[in-house]
């Protein structure tokens, strides 16, 4: 059955949505702003956007905002341009409309903080009613108008004569909510003033009391816009402003200007190492209001070794106006302010070798994750950059110049496997299992042409091993034959060589990557007959082996070899597996684990037997 069309039975009737404000009030608590505090950073915010608007219509007038709290009151006043009756009607009574959306005023939108019109109803988190009395600069003998709104919706405007606000501006009350103590008694004010208004460009004083001219919230520009007598003073006063904010002494502050978004600030270098894939907040002020101490956006995510606080005209403010909204000027920004810590690297490279020096001390896994990525960087840093090597810790620089040929790991349990005695040998390793290191190791060619890199294979440091002479060889066969047999089951062949140093009985040497060639060899074994039992089975026929490696010049392995008894011979060599498997700090498999705890016991039962 076709529905039926009702449009000539019944005249459309256009209706407006009913708002429940106590919940729309909810909301913004819960979800859009993170605590009732921003109430005072909403006014101030609104008062400021009425300087500006008043600005335009008086240039060259001196205006200001002005705070007051009591415990019982809050009130802000502004010099701004202030409102109409209609202007009233039109913007405070409809609930997420804004004055700055006015086409008076339209082509001067980006000298506006505020952007969404909402900001008014921030004040119902702590009072239950707003009072707004304003009178218009924009029309001589104007009248004063009053509005009150309350927070189950209703308000009343009333028009007041002139004597009632004897100049132009807008005082906005509140008188609080007996919960509502926390944020608004007088020092709390006057605290959130500071935090939200400090970097303000137009004066703004608090008083406490009712006489007194109020104490200035911003006495000062912005450190980075004031002047000074040497460059020394001013590098002083800019890093006593960030140990100020952050809490720390600054390595070094990085001064920031984009004069294309209005964009000034500094950026403190930490003075210590920040675990990696931690990233701090950044103070972010637009137009002078604090923004957010927070924005992680501003910055790529490998500057996590400095904290900015900045000041923009041009960045856009989310809805709840407490962080960043993500768009093509913000990512101008981060690559133009990335670019500004990158060229502070390359004059302390070129410059102050004891400042990059400590700053690399602190921050060589950022540095190294920008290397990565930034071949400038690279080719400035590389050599001064420190690594695990088996010289210990010591920058490639200085490395390769001992070590003609570089070997780096892949892991650090493989560094560890050989490390002594690869130093023993003479050997140049570079541990290149943290992150980045094996990739920049490898792109050293880059910057030393003379020098080689390759990756360490097994093969490479058992050739470095002496061999042990034929007899010697023949007087070891028949234990070397019985370790053999007893580490069979961990894929682990046994040799006989000579090495340093001498207080090293045995050395595994076994990789990552053999170890899983031997679990999928293993695994064939046990499908064995499927067809994945072929596959896997191919495999397993070229799974490289461990190699337990014996030392002939330590004292307990010689004593070892001559053992003709075979389950004593079987148990030592256990023993020496799994000495040499704890010394290169991987992870224990159970069956390791077992043997481990089984060859102590039977050497002790063997020990206290003989004493016996």
């Amino acid at each position: 059955m076709p529905l039926r069309d009702n449009t000539a039975d019944h005249a459309a009737t256009d209706r407006t949505f009913q708002v429940d404000l106590r919940g729309l009030v909810d909301l913004l608590s819960h979800h859009l702003y993170s605590s009732p505090r921003v109430y005072l950073r909403e006014l101030m915010q609104n008062a400021v956007d009425a300087l500006t608007a008043r600005h335009a219509v008086e240039p060259h007038g001196t205006f200001g905002i002005r705070l007051y709290a009591d415990g019982s009151v809050v009130r802000v006043e502004d010099d701004g341009v202030g409102l109409t009756e209609a202007d009233v009607h039109t913007f405070l009574a409809t609930i997420g409309r804004s004055s700055k959306r006015a086409e008076r005023i339209a082509e001067q939108r980006a000298d506006f903080i505020g952007q969404f019109g909402i900001g008014l109803l921030s004040c119902f988190l702590v009072a239950d009613e707003i009072h707004v009395l304003s009178r218009s600069a924009r029309t001589p003998d104007a009248p004063a108008v009053e509005w009150r709104g309350r927070g189950d919706g209703s308000y009343t405007v009333r028009t007041l004569p002139a004597s009632a606000r004897p100049r132009p501006g807008t005082t906005v009350t509140l008188t609080p909510r007996a919960d509502a103590g926390e944020w608004t008694r007088a020092a709390q004010v006057h605290e959130l003033a500071r935090h939200f208004g400090s970097l303000l460009r137009h004066p703004v004083t608090f008083d406490d009391s009712t006489g007194g001219p109020g104490t200035p919230v911003n006495p000062e520009p912005a450190p980075w816009a004031r002047t000074y007598p040497t460059p020394g003073a001013r590098s002083r006063a800019l890093a006593a402003y960030g140990e100020d904010v952050f809490g720390f002494t600054p390595l070094d502050t990085i001064e920031l200007d984009l004069p294309a978004v209005g964009l000034k600030g500094i950026a403190c270098v930490l003075p210590e190492t920040v675990p990696a894939g931690r990233r701090h907040g950044h103070r972010v002020h637009v137009k002078g209001m604090l923004l957010s101490e927070q924005a992680e956006e501003i910055l790529p995510e490998w500057a996590f070794f400095v904290r900015c606080v900045v000041d923009a005209e041009s960045l856009r403010p989310t809805a709840s106006r407490e962080s960043l909204y993500e768009d093509d000027t913000l990512a101008a920004v981060r690559d133009a302010l990335a670019e500004r810590l990158r060229a502070w690297i390359a004059r302390a490279a070129a410059s102050d070798p004891d400042l990059l020096a400590r700053f690399l001390q602190a921050h060589h896994l950022a540095v190294k994750s920008l290397a990565v990525h930034d071949d400038e960087i690279l080719r400035m840093l590389l050599p001064w950059l420190p690594f695990e090597t088996t010289d210990g810790h010591t920058t490639l620089d200085e490395f390769a110049r001992t070590h003609r040929t570089v070997l780096v790991t892949s892991s650090v349990e493989e560094f560890r496997q050989v490390a002594a005695i690869a130093s023993a040998a003479g050997l140049g390793v570079v541990n290149g299992g943290y992150t980045y290191d094996r990739e920049l190791v490898h792109r050293l060619p880059e910057i030393r042409p003379e020098t080689a890199v390759a990756d360490l294979d097994p093969a490479t440091l058992t050739a470095h091993l002496d061999p042990v002479d034929r007899e010697t060889e023949l007087a070891a066969a028949a234990y070397l034959a019985q370790a053999r047999d007893a580490l069979a089951v961990f894929d682990c062949d046994v040799a006989l060589r000579t090495f340093q140093p001498a207080s090293a009985p045995a050395l595994l040497v076994d990789s990552r990557e053999a170890r899983h060639e031997r679990t999928r060899s293993q695994l064939a074994r046990e499908q064995e007959g499927g067809l994945w039992g072929d596959i896997l089975g191919a495999l397993r026929q070229e799974a490289p082996r461990a190699q337990l490696i014996l030392n002939q010049l330590n004292p307990l392995v010689r004593t070892a070899v001559t053992i003709d008894e075979p389950e004593l011979a079987r148990t030592s060599a256990e023993a020496l597996y799994g000495q040499a498997a704890m010394l290169s700090r991987r992870p224990l498999r159970p069956a390791e684990s077992s043997l481990i705890n089984r060859s102590f016991l039977d050497l002790l039962a063997h020990a206290l037997r003989k004493d016996s």
